[in-house]
């Protein structure tokens, strides 16, 4: 995860109008129907909130999480990390209690990331938890502390291992060469094999997907096709796909595997730290947007433009007003806690849901003829038939154009008091209390006719 991407263009797995519309004639991977897949991501598109967790050696640096990349460090240089890894604070178990308070549904760990360390115990490596000063498979205990919260398990897998003697240096590789011609890439890569890797990669996500138990999620990370870059076929991504629906065939994995020619070659979307503005383009689509609570994925100490409560929770609503899913990045310290910044975002976040968490588990847009009033977004419940306006800004009056008739009853949702309201023509006015009431984001549930 990272604003180079955006730098370099490869969000590019997401979405156009073009393929949408020539989705029909995509080839197909496997033979599941649409009825299928929807039964089986069904608690996903539910479930709405995540936690993303994005740890390991570059938490000790605390300067980003391509700390390596972007100070182009060696593996020697990088080794102090390895060696120095102790989170001697590290409790899973804290953690989980932390995504349940907050409303978190399911979580996403980062087991490999572009550095190519290990948080799991791999017999293909020796890079890896178990043999730094921590000493523990720091996977199976993430995986045992949120299962036990009854918390959806998720893993990420790097795709990219900037580590890996095998690897072939790239225009994104630590000892990339700025404008390098062929040549200059091919001295550089002399010795390594690329189909070594490819079979380590696969090698490593059959062990994550065997001896875990059922994995819900996985996130792989990433495709970046074109000179000096690398795609499907560096990773042998058709065959890598088919092994994981065999290994694991309710899994629900992301769309960075550079397989946009299938139409199965993907479960959703994975629109970056896009702005709540942009999400909208995205209705009618399965997607999830990754956001941080700062600038940075890892654990940064100096960065300090973190998002306020109200934006966060404009996130989350939004991008369920838009019927997609947001997972929310936590960096872990290089003790093994999350920073106190975090800790107060979940908190917060927590007690929003804890009155209004209805407008969110099991809600999409609303209706196209449910006009949205200004300043609000809506959300909507097609079980339950109950409409949700969310007020980014407070006023004692709010008139929703278009909807008499329609409403049977209108309460606030953190304490189900009622909303009186009148008719304005076509219009209702919802008549609220003079003082905002003690909620971030207060929110409006309609009982409709």
């Amino acid at each position: 995860m990272n604003k180079q991407l955006r730098k370099l263009g490869i969000i590019l797995l997401l979405c156009s109008p073009i393929v949408t519309l020539q989705a029909q004639e995509k080839k197909k991977i496997s033979q599941e129907t649409a009825a299928q897949k929807e039964k089986r991501m069904a608690w996903w598109t539910h479930d709405r909130f995540g936690m993303f967790i994005h740890w390991g050696l570059y938490a000790l640096p605390a300067r980003h999480e391509w700390v390596k990349h972007n100070e182009r460090l060696t593996n020697e240089q990088y080794q102090n990390y390895f060696d120095l890894f102790n989170p001697n604070q590290f409790d899973p178990k804290a953690w989980a209690k932390q995504a349940k308070a907050a409303g978190m549904k399911y979580a996403v760990l980062t087991t490999k990331h572009h550095e190519g360390f290990c948080l799991f115990d791999s017999k293909f490596t020796d890079y890896k938890a178990t043999n730094t000063p921590a000493h523990r498979d720091l996977v199976r205990e993430f995986v045992n502390a949120f299962r036990a919260e009854g918390i959806k398990v998720g893993f990420y897998y790097s795709l990219i291992d900037w580590h890996h003697p095998d690897f072939t240096i790239d225009g994104m590789h630590p000892q990339r060469v700025d404008n390098g011609a062929d040549s200059t890439y091919a001295r550089l890569n002399k010795g390594r094999d690329m189909n070594k890797y490819r079979q380590y990669l696969h090698n490593q996500i059959t062990e994550l997907l065997t001896q875990y138990g059922k994995i819900d999620i996985l996130w792989l990370d990433f495709s970046y096709p074109g000179k000096n870059g690398k795609g499907k076929d560096d990773w042998d991504a058709v065959n890598l796909l088919k092994k994981i629906r065999k290994l694991q065939p309710g899994i629900i994995i992301d769309n960075r595997l550079n397989l946009e020619e299938y139409e199965d070659g993907a479960d959703f979307l994975t629109p970056e730290q896009v702005k709540v503005e942009e999400l909208a383009q995205y209705r009618g689509k399965t997607w999830e947007t990754c956001q941080t609570f700062s600038g940075s994925w890892g654990y940064y100490r100096d960065e300090n433009s973190w998002k306020s409560t109200h934006q966060l929770l404009e996130l989350l609503i939004g991008s369920v007003s838009g019927g997609g899913n947001l997972i929310l990045n936590v960096g872990p310290t290089a003790r093994g806690v999350f920073d106190y910044r975090a800790q107060n975002a979940l908190g917060n976040i927590g007690e929003w849901m804890k009155g209004n968490s209805e407008s969110i588990y099991g809600c999409t847009y609303a209706p196209d003829n449910f006009s949205t009033p200004k300043n609000t977004m809506l959300t909507y419940n097609p079980g339950t038939k109950r409409l949700y306006v969310h007020l980014l800004g407070y006023s004692s009056k709010l008139s929703l154009p278009g909807y008499k008739g329609r409403i049977k009853y209108a309460q606030l949702l953190h304490d189900n008091s009622e909303v009186k309201f009148t008719a304005d023509g076509d219009d209702i006015v919802l008549t609220l209390p003079e003082k905002q009431p003690n909620v971030e984001i207060p929110v409006v549930e309609l009982v409709l006719n």
